[in-house]
């Protein structure tokens, strides 16, 4: 039977955060029909400075996403070309070109070229994610295998139900390897040698193994998954989101390359905000405060605690960050 696609994602308005759940049907797998959901969804939070965080969980009871639709998968690479390593490097070279023309891409996607684009689109998606001003949790109810905990990994804080669960990569075990960047992110996280052996070996981890490796930043109760997740996005998004954004690309981003190019890439991030009109009026205030007290506020307990709740050092400049 063809593969169909039913997927699409719950939003729930909360304020200053959102909690979307994923719905993948009755197996809760990830397919086209998320994924381009999910392109949308960025669209919104980018453009919407109100919206500060935004918390994924699933819709079914034991199951954060099972993985990839394996239909979707499939039938997509069978009506790919075979092609060879430097072939395959010169399809998805070609794929990222093409994705960024609107109107060549809306030819392309309906020629055997559509299943690089669609995971270029894919990339891209989880790439905007990183760069974004807005804070990504991934509420995890239930398991996560490979393209589910791929995105995972592509949100910033992971909070795991402990119990009868696993998130990992078992791609291997069908022939072929993570596509949805489970290669580096989990590597990232966890390290090279982890991160190879549990890609080789196909086993996924428990909430345990996930925590003490640092695939996950905690580990509750299945009930109180959605709750922490919250929390922490509600106490990550006070910080400015002009901020946040910019830690994130400097992470990220720059991160993954030479000490020398990730010091440029923090140095430019930087630039952007020590000249911005916020990041003036914060620090114009701090020296204000110095000048009152006689005290470096950042050396006052009380006033370090208030800057941690509210997401920015207590004074005349604005609570919320732009």
């Amino acid at each position: 039977m063809p593969y169909k696609d039913t997927g699409r994602l719950e939003i729930e308005n909360r304020g200053a955060v959102l909690i979307v759940r994923v719905d993948g049907g009755p197996h809760q797998v990830f397919g086209l029909d998320i994924a381009n959901q999910l392109d949308k969804l960025l669209d919104r939070v980018d453009r919407d400075p109100g919206i500060r965080a935004v918390v994924f969980t699933g819709a079914h009871p034991e199951r954060f996403v099972s993985h990839a639709a394996v239909g979707w998968l499939q039938e997509e690479g069978a009506a790919s070309p075979r092609v060879g390593r430097r072939g395959a490097a010169a399809v998805v070279r070609v794929a990222k070109y093409v994705d960024r023309s609107r109107v060549l891409g809306a030819v392309m996607r309906r020629t055997p070229m559509r299943g690089a684009l669609q995971l270029e689109r894919l990339h891209t998606t989880f790439l905007r994610m990183n760069g974004s001003g807005v804070l990504f949790v991934a509420a995890l109810n239930g398991s996560a295998l490979g393209l589910g905990a791929e995105f995972a990994w592509a949100c910033d804080l992971r909070v795991m139900a402990d119990g009868d669960f696993f998130i990992g990569q078992p791609e291997i075990l069908l022939g072929i390897i993570p596509g949805g960047g489970g290669t580096q992110r989990l590597t990232r996280l966890i390290g090279t040698h982890r991160s190879l052996a549990a890609i080789l070996e196909g086993k996924p981890f428990t909430p345990a193994e996930a925590l003490a490796n640092g695939a996950v930043d905690k580990v509750v109760p299945q009930n109180e998954v959605v709750a922490h997740a919250v929390e922490l996005a509600e106490r990550f998004g006070k910080r400015p989101k002009g901020s946040v954004a910019a830690a994130k690309r400097a992470v990220y981003f720059g991160g993954s390359k030479s000490l020398q190019d990730g010091l440029h890439v923090e140095r430019a991030e930087f630039f952007i905000r020590v000249t911005s009109k916020e990041g003036q009026e914060l620090m114009l205030d701090y020296r204000k405060s110095t000048d009152t007290t006689g005290e470096l506020p950042l050396y006052r307990p009380d006033t370090y605690e208030q800057a941690l709740t509210s997401g920015t050092v207590p004074g005349r400049g604005p609570a919320n960050g732009r």
